[in-house]
């Protein structure tokens, strides 16, 4: 149930239609979320609603269990940890480890086929896993911390795990953070639902108008990237697919903000200007901010974080960006991806130790040749377009390439993302007939300009 979908919008009307009677007791308000967080997700496939509900019953189990037995608390912390990886691998990463292993059996002369033994339910990806188990991670990890107390009760946490603006492409919530909130009797008054209102349509437009339309020409460029042999056309769709991801993903994370401000939750901003950045680490505290911050959090510290020889703080660099790359899938493009943002990170320490680095340009260009491994489908078809980036084309036709349709919204895009001063310096932002007039244009460019509907890209994660 995309948000960007009638379905979606008469769930919505259901569900906050009835909102304002079951919010004011703890046990209504818990089960209508969990009820229809149930819904929204069983919508794509309700076989998998099961695994939801499974792993996030053993985590709140294990939650429990740790403040009942202190002094196991371990065990019930790795029952949870191994629970939620185990479930990762065999639904994410099987077929993938299987693939890899058959190849290297057969530079054995071992001919194992392993891949064609995968049970067929394991090869169908669950929408959102990576986000809900991560989500329920960090509620078992803080427990065993001591910087989280476990849920009411079974209700309680469902209502946090399940909660439907986050479900399936995040941002990754903490439970610490949300389960507070979920306790309380949402108090939304008028500003509130204004304010979650513009959420959702700047949201919808960033998806809508900008990512999908932008979408059209990336996907072109990319279903025969052997055809096209040109730097200047590479380097375009480069830039085209730099911001359809950005305002894919934000957008969706915007729309999720707003809808859950009208439940009376608060999400924290998943995205902050990223391309804005002056440093590679710089951008990792502005882009995709929930899972950075996991991955911080969670791995990086643990490891010794920075506070460790420069060799070991290298390798800790290097295994949280892997791990990153991982988690977005089971492709070697992807942990070529994470490697590259760590050896920008690893050269940004070695060689500014003292003075800071600070090049905007340089941390966008670095950022846009990673994502050519991001998109591509092998690491083969990355490579031919990095070759093609840097190699002269006499015969280009850049006017050809700048016709395309997706310039307009690049050039809005690259507007909006690269010169956010109009948000301070725009004096009569607050006047009444300014904020209606631009909020209704944005609502008629939702409806006049969207580009063809697709899914949101973190989907897929």
């Amino acid at each position: 149930m995309l948000f960007n979908s009638i379905p979606f919008v008469v769930f919505a009307f259901l569900f906050f239609g009835l909102w304002p009677l079951l919010k004011q007791q703890n046990t209504a308000r818990w089960l209508w979320i969990t009820l229809m967080s149930f819904v929204f997700y069983a919508w794509w496939d309700w076989r998998f609603l099961f695994l939801l509900i499974g792993t996030g019953s053993l985590d709140y189990f294990c939650g429990k269990a740790m403040l009942r037995w202190p002094k196991a608390k371990a065990v019930f912390l790795y029952l949870s940890v191994l629970t939620n990886l185990a479930s990762l691998l065999v639904f994410k990463y099987s077929l993938w480890l299987a693939e890899l292993l058959d190849l290297g059996l057969q530079q054995l002369g071992i001919n194992a086929e392993l891949s064609q033994h995968i049970p067929a339910f394991t090869l169908v990806l669950p929408v959102g896993i990576s986000f809900y188990t991560f989500n329920s991670l960090s509620y078992t990890i803080d427990i065993y911390r001591n910087k989280a107390q476990p849920a009411k009760n079974l209700l309680h946490f469902m209502a946090f795990i399940a909660f439907f603006p986050h479900l399936v492409a995040g941002p990754i919530i903490r439970a610490k953070e949300v389960l507070n909130q979920l306790l309380k009797v949402p108090a939304i008054n008028r500003l509130e639902q204004v304010n979650g209102l513009k959420l959702i349509l700047w949201g919808l437009f960033q998806k809508m108008v900008l990512a999908d339309n932008i979408a059209i020409m990336v996907n072109d460029q990319f279903t025969a990237v052997t055809t096209h042999a040109s730097a200047f056309s590479w380097w375009y769709t480069m830039l085209g697919f730099s911001l359809q991801i950005y305002f894919d993903f934000n957008g969706y994370s915007t729309i999720a903000r707003g809808l859950a401000k009208w439940c009376g939750i608060h999400f924290k901003w998943n995205f902050n200007h990223p391309y804005l950045a002056a440093s590679f680490s710089e951008f990792w505290q502005r882009w995709h901010r929930s899972l950075s911050s996991f991955f911080r959090d969670y791995v990086y510290i643990p490891l010794g974080g920075n506070r460790c020889s420069p060799l070991r703080n290298l390798l800790n660099r290097w295994i949280t960006m892997l791990l990153s790359g991982l988690w977005h899938g089971a492709n070697l493009t992807f942990l070529v991806w994470g490697g590259l943002h760590a050896a920008f990170l690893s050269l940004e320490s070695l060689l500014f130790k003292v003075k800071r680095f600070k090049y905007p340009i340089v941390v966008s260009i670095g950022a846009l040749l990673a994502w050519v491994f991001f998109r591509a489908e092998r690491v083969s078809d990355a490579a031919y377009i990095i070759q093609q980036m840097f190699t002269y084309h006499p015969q280009a036709k850049v006017f050809e390439v700048l016709k395309n349709s997706a310039t307009v919204w690049i050039v809005i895009g690259l507007c909006i993302e690269t010169f956010p001063w109009y948000k301070s310096y725009f004096k009569w932002r607050n006047l009444p007939w300014i904020q209606i007039g631009f909020w209704a244009s944005i609502a008629c460019a939702c409806i006049l300009f969207r580009g063809p509907v697709q899914s949101f890209i973190y989907f897929q994660f």
